[in-house]
């Protein structure tokens, strides 16, 4: 705890900053974008399937734009970079904030918010964390992480309140204020310490990107480790987006069910900050063969216990996962690919990661609406995590 508390003291100025990143990025994450939802259903007239398609549609496409702009933190001042993804996110607030005059901004609003917000924000916090870093590069990547778990405890109560006592215009606009003060703020922090290692002047063309992304996709590692980022995103995006219809058909008490969530958050805390220890200690190559497994146990309580235990249960064990898996996604590609390419590589993979939240929802909304019952919905689940798990012992030999 020592060392800990004199890492934090030693770097506490990278720190923060990786930190904020991630506490900004809840402005695009589904957590907090379906707390708009109720009121976008009723100003647009829209069902709970159309919605859903277009959140997919517009999530798809910030997922392929990634790829275009992924690789910016590579050769371009940290800085810069990231008051231009702040900047696309507060515009995609406001844009949210006046979508009740067209659809058409509806589309703009979301994409930008799924690609600044959850995509780009998380990104730029990871790889500079993972580049500046080498031997505390897991308690690095862990109390940056953390900024999504303050995020989820005090956004959602903030947004919730301002929709509630005035309307979901407002908590949009809002949203995009604050950000602008983060904006502001970030002018006067020093960051060309993180830029030592860039390549400035680099310009990369969309030739040699897509060269950089065949020759990825091509190497057996990439198979290895994007099926177990692929599996966390999209079931537990799935399972969250329809948490209530679940709650509904088990006949729980949805007061009880939400207060579960504490042992949820209490956990990811936790083991967010546990799992840095642990990538420093034991290296993400051997925590990547077995992070998925309290999460499939997991998944097998939620669809077997008919009791509101087995949800209790579940969010406990995929507390520990998630909580875990922020550390351990980056470092590994960090210790198996290095750090020279890291923001063209983990683009890559970011890119599957927003796509797998957009299927998530998709597929098993598909799956409710044929009827298919809820213990055979999870279970087939668990067993596409599953595999992914048994995929990920593979990496032993790299």
């Amino acid at each position: 705890m020592k060392n800990f508390l004199q890492f934090l003291k030693d770097y506490k100025q990278e720190i923060s900053f990786g930190w904020g990143l991630t506490f900004l990025s809840s402005f695009g994450q589904t957590f907090l974008i379906s707390l708009y939802v109720p009121e976008i259903l009723k100003t647009f007239e829209l069902s709970k399937g159309s919605f859903g398609s277009i959140y997919a549609i517009c999530t798809v496409i910030s997922s392929v734009i990634m790829l275009t702009v992924g690789h910016t933190v590579d050769h371009k001042p940290v800085k810069k970079v990231t008051a231009f993804t702040v900047l696309g996110l507060a515009s995609s607030c406001f844009v949210l904030g006046f979508s009740h005059h067209h659809i058409a901004l509806l589309f703009i609003a979301f994409t930008g918010m799924r690609l600044c917000g959850q995509g780009l924000l998380s990104h730029i916090s990871f790889t500079v964390m993972s580049k500046y870093f080498s031997a505390d590069r897991g308690k690095a990547l862990s109390i940056s992480s953390l900024g999504y778990s303050v995020g989820e405890a005090l956004f959602p109560l903030a947004i919730s309140t301002l929709i509630l006592w005035y309307d979901y215009e407002l908590a949009a606009m809002a949203s995009g204020f604050f950000l602008l003060f983060y904006l502001i703020r970030l002018k006067f922090v020093k960051l060309k310490h993180f830029d030592a290692n860039l390549d400035i002047n680099k310009k990369a063309s969309a030739g040699l990107l897509l060269g950089q992304f065949k020759e990825v996709i091509s190497d057996k590692r990439f198979f290895i480790m994007m099926p177990a980022s692929f599996s966390t995103g999209f079931i537990s995006t799935a399972i969250f987006f329809y948490q209530y219809v679940f709650v509904e058909e088990k006949g729980w008490s949805l007061t009880l069910y939400a207060s579960f969530f504490t042992a949820y958050a209490i956990t990811r805390f936790v083991l967010s900050i546990a799992g840095g220890f642990w990538v420093d200690k034991y290296t993400a190559k051997r925590l990547f063969r077995i992070y998925l497994i309290p999460m499939c146990f997991g998944l097998l309580a939620l669809a077997f216990i008919d009791s509101i235990v087995g949800a209790l249960i579940f969010l406990i064990l995929s507390g520990i996962t998630v909580g875990v898996a922020g550390t351990v996604k980056t470092a590994v590609i960090a210790e198996i690919y290095g750090t020279k390419q890291m923001g063209t590589i983990r683009s890559l993979f970011t890119m599957f990661m927003v796509l797998s939240t957009a299927l998530g929802p998709l597929i098993v909304g598909w799956m409710l609406d044929k009827d298919i019952p809820f213990s055979w919905v999870i279970f087939s689940l668990f067993l596409l995590m599953a595999i992914a798990q048994l995929n990920a012992q593979r990496i032993r030999k790299y």
